[in-house]
């Protein structure tokens, strides 16, 4: 009896492994995904607010954002140097970005990108997208169909930057950015991270604050020239202002708020909350 124990238990170890792993694909596979356009592959909901600019002095182009989605920095901003900036977000499109600057490099205008990357999809009711080019051409496109937790959403653009958001506290949180980059002197690098500060102190995404990151890009680097990710956090754009503070790179300016000491800049900010 103990001889035969000693040969079926592994055996059944194994089976009872297989089995597992066959309910958990099988439970993947009945998970039911977003619609999908031609090409466009929807990674998840990304209720975010983001910012994408360029210097066309420089050709440095750079993104900032935050949401409650994990790791956003690495899924919604994009930029290359010397060619432009670019964010997806609500209802993601998977390789967007890549797409979207090898479309801005062999010079399709910014609205003809934004377009082309909707062009027979599904879901483009979903899809809210911001651009600019190295001349400082803005495009935004916001989603017409956003699930029921992404009012408020909206965008505006200006001087050489484009800033939408999704899922936000109000009007205020576009406005508040949009302000801040404008009237920010500093570095490019300086400029995002100021509107993204505050964006967040203005209410930010209603639902909380579980990730941000910034990237910058500069003409002749095939890799980002600065670049910083707050994955999961509970206070995600203050904890990224932190990591800004204590960078040392060139990619930072003059902007007051980026230097030691860290100053919270907004702690009396309310908690988020989902607009009336």
């Amino acid at each position: 009896m103990t001889h035969r124990c000693l040969v079926l238990c592994p055996l059944l170890c194994v089976v009872s492994g297989a089995l597992s792993l066959m309910t958990f694909q099988t439970a993947l596979a009945a998970e039911p995904r977003p619609a999908s356009g031609a090409g466009n592959e929807t990674l998840g909901v990304t209720g975010t607010f983001s910012i994408c600019a360029c210097d066309p002095e420089t050709g440095v182009c750079g993104a900032a954002v935050a949401s409650l989605y994990p790791a956003v920095g690495t899924v919604v901003p994009f930029a290359r140097g010397g060619v432009g900036a670019f964010c997806t977000q609500h209802h993601l499109i998977k390789g967007a970005g890549p797409r979207a600057l090898d479309m801005l490099e062999k010079g399709m205008l910014p609205e003809e990108v934004l377009a082309e990357l909707v062009r027979g999809d599904k879901s483009e009711g979903k899809r809210q997208l911001g651009i600019v080019d190295i001349k400082g051409r803005t495009a935004n496109r916001n989603c017409f169909d956003a699930d029921p937790s992404g009012s408020y959403w909206g965008s505006t653009s200006g001087k050489f930057y484009a800033c939408q958001g999704n899922t936000l506290t109000g009007r205020e949180v576009i406005e508040a950015m949009a302000k801040a980059y404008e009237q920010t002197k500093g570095s490019l690098a300086d400029r995002l991270m100021a509107a993204l500060v505050a964006g967040d102190c203005a209410g930010g995404d209603h639902r909380g604050r579980l990730s941000a990151g910034i990237r910058i890009s500069k003409p002749g680097l095939d890799e980002y020239w600065f670049e910083l990710q707050t994955d999961k956090s509970d206070d995600a754009v203050i904890d990224l202002l932190k990591r800004y503070v204590e960078s040392d790179h060139e990619a930072k300016g003059d902007w007051p708020a980026g230097d030691i000491p860290f100053k919270h800049p907004c702690e009396d900010r309310p908690a988020p909350k989902a607009p009336e």
